[in-house]
C-alpha cells in the first residue's frame, strides 16, 4: 500500500512539474528606439544617402529574469579577428565568411590573418553583372550573396590580405555602397530597357563604377618581398582548399540525403550544391563541430521580436513557439509564408552548455551587433538556430559521417 501511495505521490508531483512547465510563458514589451552604432556609421559617411531609420517603438521579447549569457568570456570559443563593421553595405555574406576563412586558416596553420572582405565583394559584382546580361534580367542583381560564394570566388581570383586592399577611398572609416550599388543598378536596369545585351560593354561599365567607388583591386600582393598572385597567395600562403569546405541546409522541400538548390534570392547562380539534411542531424553537426573547436559560417533570419541587439540575444519566445514544438514542420512553414527569410550572414565561434540548453557565440558585421557591451558579438539560443538559420558553410572534416550518407 505504501508503495503504491508512493507511485501515486511521485505521479502527481511529475504531473504538477510538467504543468507549472508548460505555464511558464515568456512575454513582450514594447521598446522604445534606441541609437545605435547605425547612426555612428551614418554621421561618418556624411554624403550617405541612406534612409534614417524610424524612430519608433518595436514589440520585443522580454528578457528581464532569464537566466542568458551576458558576456563572451562565458563560452568556450575558436580563435578569431577582432570583430569589424560591414557598414552600411549588404555583405554579411562576405564579412562572416571572410571571418570564418579567417579562423580556418589560424586553426591549420596558426597564422592570424586578416583578409580582404571588398577583394571578394569586387569580384562578386563582377559576376552578378555578368549573369545579369546571360540571363537578359532575369538573375538577381543585389547586395547580397550566400557564404558559399567567398569559396566560388576565392577559386576563380585567390585572396589578397586587407592591407592589400581594403575597398576604402578618401579616408572612409566605413564601408558605403549605397551610391555605387544605385549606379550599377541604374545602368543594369537601362540595359534591360533598351535590350543592349553587351557582355563586354555592360562589365566594363560595371568594372569602372567599382573602379570608382572602392578602388582597382590588386594582381600581386608583396610577401617576404615577393611579389605573388592573389592564386598563390591563396595556396601557398593561406594554404586554404576551396573544395575543402561543403554546404548544408535542412528543409523538408527537398529530399534529405540529396544535394538540391537553396531557393533564395541571394542564392543568384542557382547552387544546388547544398547537402540537405533532417533537422535532428543539421543541429547536431553544428553542436559537435563548435565543440571539436571548428567554426561555421552560418545565415538565416534576424528578424524576430526574440532578437535584440541592445541586449545582444537571440531567443524564440513561447508565445511565437514552444520549445517543445519546434521542429522540420516548423521550420519549414516559416521558411514557405517567408515568415522566415535569408536575410542575414554571422560567424559562429563557440558555445557554453546552460540548464536551460545550448548557447552559441556569434561574431556579427551588422551594425546591430555593435550596440550591446560585447562590441561585434550575439548569443544565440539553440532554438533560435534550429527555428531560423537556414544554411551553413563548414569543413568537409567536421562532416565526415554525414557526407559518406550522399555517396
Amino acid at each position: 500500500m505504501k508503495q503504491k501511495i508512493l507511485l501515486l505521490m511521485v505521479g502527481l508531483f511529475s504531473t504538477f512539474t510538467l504543468f507549472s512547465q508548460e505555464q511558464k510563458k515568456d512575454k513582450g514589451v514594447y521598446k522604445p528606439y534606441v541609437p545605435g552604432f547605425y547612426e555612428e556609421i551614418q554621421k561618418s559617411n556624411l554624403e550617405s544617402n541612406s534612409p534614417k531609420k524610424e524612430e519608433k517603438k518595436s514589440f520585443k521579447m522580454d528578457f528581464s529574469g532569464l537566466d542568458v549569457p551576458v558576456s563572451v568570456d562565458e563560452f568556450k570559443s575558436s580563435w578569431c579577428n577582432k570583430p569589424i563593421s560591414q557598414g552600411e553595405t549588404g555583405t554579411c555574406w562576405c564579412f562572416s565568411t571572410s571571418s570564418f576563412y579567417e579562423s580556418e586558416i589560424f586553426r591549420q596553420t596558426g597564422q592570424q590573418i586578416k583578409l580582404s572582405e571588398l577583394y571578394i565583394v569586387y569580384y562578386e559584382y563582377i559576376e552578378k553583372a555578368r549573369e545579369f546580361v546571360k540571363t537578359r534580367g532575369k538573375s538577381e542583381f543585389g547586395e547580397g550573396s550566400e557564404t558559399n560564394a567567398v569559396k566560388r570566388m576565392m577559386k576563380t581570383h585567390g585572396l589578397v590580405p586587407l592591407e592589400a586592399y581594403n575597398g576604402l577611398k578618401n579616408g572612409r572609416r566605413f564601408h558605403d555602397h549605397n551610391l555605387m550599388f544605385k549606379e550599377m543598378n541604374d545602368y543594369l536596369q537601362f540595359i534591360k530597357t533598351s535590350s543592349n545585351w553587351n557582355e563586354e560593354q555592360a562589365v566594363a561599365t560595371v568594372k569602372s563604377i567599382l573602379n570608382y567607388y572602392i578602388g582597382v583591386p590588386p594582381t600581386t600582393v608583396t610577401v617576404n618581398g615577393k611579389n605573388i598572385s592573389p592564386q598563390e597567395y591563396l595556396k601557398n600562403v593561406a594554404k586554404i582548399n576551396p573544395d575543402d569546405y561543403v554546404d548544408f541546409m535542412s528543409l523538408m522541400e527537398n529530399p534529405y540525403w540529396k544535394q538540391s538548390l537553396y531557393d533564395v534570392p541571394d542564392n543568384w547562380w542557382r547552387s544546388k550544391d547544398y547537402y540537405n539534411v533532417p533537422l535532428d542531424d543539421f543541429m547536431n553537426i553544428i553542436k559537435s563541430a563548435s565543440k571539436s573547436g571548428f567554426t561555421i559560417a552560418i545565415g538565416g533570419d534576424v528578424s524576430e521580436t526574440g532578437y535584440d541587439s541592445h541586449s545582444e540575444l537571440a531567443m524564440v519566445p513561447t508565445y511565437d513557439i514552444p520549445s517543445a514544438y519546434i521542429d522540420e514542420n516548423a521550420r519549414q512553414l516559416r521558411f514557405s509564408n517567408n515568415t522566415t527569410t535569408d536575410d542575414h550572414a554571422i560567424h559562429l565561434i563557440g558555445y557554453l552548455e546552460k540548464p536551460n540548453g545550448n548557447w552559441f557565440l556569434i561574431k556579427d558585421s551588422g551594425s546591430g551587433g555593435f550596440n550591446g557591451k560585447n562590441k561585434g558579438y550575439y548569443f544565440y539560443h539553440e532554438d533560435y538556430i534550429k527555428l531560423k538559420i537556414m544554411s551553413f558553410t563548414i569543413h568537409k572534416d567536421a562532416v565526415k559521417q554525414e557526407l559518406k550518407k550522399f555517396n
